[in-house]
């Protein structure tokens, strides 16, 4: 952060001046709103009188619409207007990344006696710093349809899709390269009725692959979290993908086609809307930090691996639990016909 946000310097004799004797509208108007939303609450703790100047809710406004432009959605503006703290508490939600923890001790029973009626995707997807599509989606939650079912939120609709400036290629070469470096996405879910945010998203994509069968590219967000109490195993962790499906003809333009997001456990299996809605909810109640440049791509691929150890682990499990029922069944065999034929030579001795 440069000086001017604690000294100034005066034209008259080249001293230094305490930032107070600036008139407050200068400091607003003229260093605050060149600021980013970072550097502004460290600002903030600088003094009394730079905390409530960064209160300011217009300007916090103006930022959380520059990094998402789905906040000027009057669905999510409504939603904001009730946080504690207007579009500051919404940003401190949603800017820095769920933390990470080897293990948890949320009570889930907690959380299912309180579960929101909806939940609200505010989503913006940018290529190269320019915003490519945005998008606000209102899902209900309080059917037993949801309840029960797979969760899975589809952004785009029916025959929809997106023009990127990419040039599609058949070969995995440049086109997948300037997706994986330039296509950034934000899925911030909100709940309106507890008044909270999180931004279940990477930044960045962690992986760009190609269809084996059909040549369309997938691109992958990952969020991956911790939940339950052997997430110290593997078997607690789950991860919010959210996918995105590019496709196109050779040397046209590249179309993404499908957005959707899901919750997966270690099994690759998509939670239940119920189960989802929980992993959600303590992701809101959860810890936030700065997230590392690279970071979340390295804690999905630490995911792929402990899923295949997960797997393993279950398959050796299974084998086990049927040899034994395997045994059990030929010992209850061989003791069944040695009981009948005990039995008939008992009853053969007798009559003889």
């Amino acid at each position: 952060m440069s000086s001017c946000s604690t000294t100034t310097t005066t034209a008259d004799d080249g001293g230094r001046t305490a930032i107070t004797a600036v008139h407050p509208d200068i400091i607003q108007t003229l260093i605050l709103t060149k600021l980013d939303g970072p550097t502004l609450i460290s600002t903030s703790f600088a003094s009394s009188q730079l905390k409530n100047l960064c209160s300011d809710d217009i300007l916090w406004k103006n930022i959380c619409n520059s990094y998402w432009p789905s906040t000027s959605n009057p669905l999510v503006q409504n939603a904001i207007s009730t946080f504690p703290s207007g579009h500051r508490s919404f940003f401190s939600d949603s800017f820095p990344a769920i933390l990470h923890h080897n293990n948890t001790n949320i009570c889930r029973t907690e959380y299912r006696n309180f579960l929101t009626p909806e939940l609200i995707s505010a989503v913006d997807i940018h290529f190269e710093e320019n915003l490519l599509y945005s998008k606000v989606v209102k899902t209900e939650t309080k059917s037993n349809w949801f309840m029960s079912s797979p969760l899975r939120v589809d952004l785009l609709g029916h025959k929809e899709t997106i023009t990127t400036p990419v040039k599609f290629d058949s070969d995995d070469g440049t086109c997948k390269l300037r997706l994986q470096e330039n296509m950034k996405l934000s899925w911030i879910l909100i709940d309106p009725k507890k008044n909270r945010a999180v931004n279940m998203s990477s930044l960045q994509p962690v992986s760009v692959r190609r269809h084996w069968l059909t040549g369309e590219l997938k691109v992958r967000y990952s969020t991956v979290m911790a939940s339950g109490a052997d997430a110290g195993d593997g078997g607690g962790l789950v991860q919010c993908g959210i996918v995105v499906t590019c496709e196109g003809k050779e040397g046209g333009e590249l179309h993404v086609r499908e957005v959707s997001m899901q919750v997966e456990d270690m099994d690759g299996k998509v939670l239940c809307g119920k189960d989802s809605l929980v992993i959600v909810q303590e992701a809101m109640e959860g810890g936030r930090k700065k997230g590392k440049e690279g970071e979340e791509k390295e804690r999905y691929e630490k995911f792929l691996e402990l899923r295949k150890l997960w797997r393993e682990r279950k398959q050796r499990r299974e084998k086990r639990l049927d040899m034994v029922c395997i045994f059990s069944g030929i010992t209850i065999f061989i003791s069944f016909w040695t009981l009948i034929v005990l039995g008939s030579r008992s009853n053969g001795s007798y009559f003889s």
